[in-house]
């Protein structure tokens, strides 16, 4: 198999892997998408989407990053809102999207039946979420097979290299284990995959990131993957091991398989690699690559035309500009928060409001003045003279779970923001611009479901946890905010979990109570210690520090909750723990006789 490569050293991989993906290689990406269809099976389209238009940087070969580019390149499209993200998010009780205002997201009513668990096999979002993960896994396997040769021939770096891509099958693998309760065993690109379940498929996982754990490299950051990483790999798939045996029945969850929780987390821990960041939402900012606690992440730094920032600008009010400087840069009145989410937090602080006790709730940054803040008997059309001014590159928008009015700039007839004739912008209550809603301002609410008041593109209240990259003009490509895939704070959390369920409550709340005390930038904020630690607390811990970041699905069905009703939700059947196999994949492969064989239910 030929690839297109690059004259880069291996330590530069971040930039060889950007100068290799703006190649406009049709060629490559026949081969790739050939080799999933014959491999894994469930193609119907050769013609892949190419990664960029530029036709530039074609210069001397380096087949290591040559290789590498394209797995690692996929994951982020794998892990796009519109794929495995959304499937994550809209399945659990976190997040909903309704047909906005009878207009916006119905998208043939996928998004509300994966939300109300009355999917079925030819449910898009589903079909479109396993296309690209098992091409990335396709990936994986086409680099594995560049790369062995050269490591077998005394290739250091490229020995590094195919550890790295090991690990990564891994990985994907762990994620269609989760997600469809399979995964593919397959060595060769010529090979059709082995279909895996249960602890067949989970020793098949653990077996390449133990073959590679004390060999991976340590020290290329988090948009590599490293020791640390593997080793959270490790500790995910022994948390979730009891799941992955029986996804139908009830976890049965072996002191053996927490031990292991516990030895890789500590080895993470005790590693001293990674520190919890003080600041929360710096996690999720411009430049996080740097940020200490990330142990795996996308690395996106604002080259590549497919650096996206739609994790922020997804759930944000679609008459919201969060970048003044660009003016195509809005939200999508996407998804909102659940009302039964919301409430946890509710539940948990009582009295008092979770922005002000929980620094991970909510991060002013549009600090409107005091006599600005009373908008008694103004509208959109009344309120001329009812704004502030500010810089256009540091306007930031408010951060967290988005409640009420928002605060942003305006655009005039002409379509150019309205500005304070010295350079600056205004900033005032975003008026209502999107959507058939009432004239008015954006006036997010708590109910949000599926009926015709719940579903107006005000309602519900937002996630804004990333931040709408500086570098991206509309959110669809060149951010630079790295996409979180792993971090300490998680592994605290799940170390937590095991001593738990081992019987070590007290182990378990000097865990969660370091991760909620180091969130200490904001002192008023800084959430207090927890007094005690049960199940149902640490499954409301996992929720408040996780929350959006694509783990409540599996949460939800290792802790039991997942066959609960809530908004708009009332389907029970443990079958729905696993997506179908989409029919399309199945009809693929029906020249081999029981190669796919659809998920109970179904």
């Amino acid at each position: 198999m030929a690839f297109y490569i690059i004259n880069i050293l291996p330590n530069q991989l971040h930039y060889s892997m950007r100068k290799f993906m703006k190649m406009k290689n049709q060629i490559l990406n026949k081969i790739l998408v050939s080799i999933f269809c014959l491999s894994v099976i469930g193609c119907t389209d050769l013609e892949e989407n190419v990664l960029d238009e530029s036709l530039t940087g074609l210069g001397n070969a380096d087949a290591i990053s040559g290789a590498i580019a394209p797995a690692y390149g996929q994951i982020s499209w794998t892990w796009r809102h519109t794929n495995y993200y959304g499937l994550q998010l809209l399945a659990a009780d976190e997040a909903i999207l309704p047909y906005r205002g009878g207009t916006d997201w119905f998208d043939g009513g996928k998004f509300m039946a994966v939300h109300q668990h009355e999917i079925t096999s030819g449910n898009d979002l589903v079909t479109d979420s396993w296309n690209e993960l098992t091409k990335n896994i396709s990936r994986a396997v086409a680099a594995i097979e560049a790369l062995r040769p050269l490591s077998e021939s005394g290739n250091s770096e490229a020995s590094g290299a195919l550890y790295e891509m090991i690990a990564l099958r891994a990985y994907l693998n762990m994620l269609s284990l989760d997600g469809w309760g399979i995964a593919f065993q397959r060595e060769s690109s010529n090979d059709i995959s082995v279909i895996l379940r249960g602890q067949d498929a989970i020793d098949y996982i653990q077996n390449d990131l133990l073959s590679v754990v004390d060999v991976i490299n340590t020290d290329k950051g988090p948009g590599r993957l490293t020791q640390g990483a593997v080793w959270g790999f490790l500790a995910r798939l022994h948390l979730n091991a009891a799941v992955y045996r029986d996804p139908y029945g009830t976890p049965s969850f072996t002191q053996a398989d927490m031990d292991k929780v516990i030895e890789y987390t500590n080895n993470i821990i005790n590693s001293g690699d990674y520190s919890l960041s003080a600041e929360y939402f710096e996690l999720f900012n411009d430049e996080n690559n740097s940020n200490p606690e990330l142990i795996f992440a996308l690395d996106q730094r604002g080259v590549l035309n497919r650096e996206h920032s739609r994790w922020a600008y997804w759930s944000i009010a679609g008459s919201m500009f969060p970048r003044p400087e660009h003016p195509s840069a809005d939200g999508t009145d996407g998804p909102a928060i659940t009302s039964d989410f919301y409430q946890t937090w509710v539940e948990a602080y009582g009295s008092d409001d979770p922005a002000d006790v929980d620094a991970r709730f909510y991060q002013q940054n549009t600090i409107v003045p005091p006599a600005l803040q009373d908008l008694s008997g103004l509208t959109p059309d009344n309120d001329e003279d009812h704004y502030y001014c500010v810089v256009p590159t540091q306007f930031e928008m408010d951060r967290g779970i988005l409640r009420g009015i928002q605060w942003g700039p305006r655009k005039g007839d002409d379509g150019q923001f309205l500005d304070c004739g010295d350079g600056t912008v205004r900033i005032y209550p975003v008026a209502q611009t999107k959507g058939n809603n009432p004239t008015g301002y954006v006036n997010h609410t708590e109910v949000v479901d599926f009926t015709n008041d719940g579903r107006l593109h005000n309602t519900g209240y937002r996630c804004s946890k990333y931040q709408f990259s500086r570098t991206s003009p509309n959110g669809n490509n060149f951010s630079s905010v790295d996409l979180v895939m792993m971090r300490l704070a998680e592994i605290y959390l799940m170390r937590a979990e095991a001593k738990l369920r081992n019987g070590d409550a007290g182990g378990a709340l000097t865990d969660v109570n370091t991760v909620r005390t180091s969130r200490n930038a904001r002192p008023a904020q800084t959430p207090a210690a927890l007094t005690e630690m049960n199940l149902d607390i640490l499954y409301r811990e996992r929720g408040f520090e996780l929350y959006w970041e694509g783990f409540r699905r599996t949460d939800q069905i290792r802790f039991g909750t997942y066959e609960d009703t809530w908004v708009e939700k009332t389907n029970t059947d443990v079958n729905k723990r696993l997506f179908p196999i989409p029919q399309r994949a199945i009809d693929g492969a029906s020249n081999v006789p029981g190669f796919l064989v659809q998920n109970q239910g179904y």
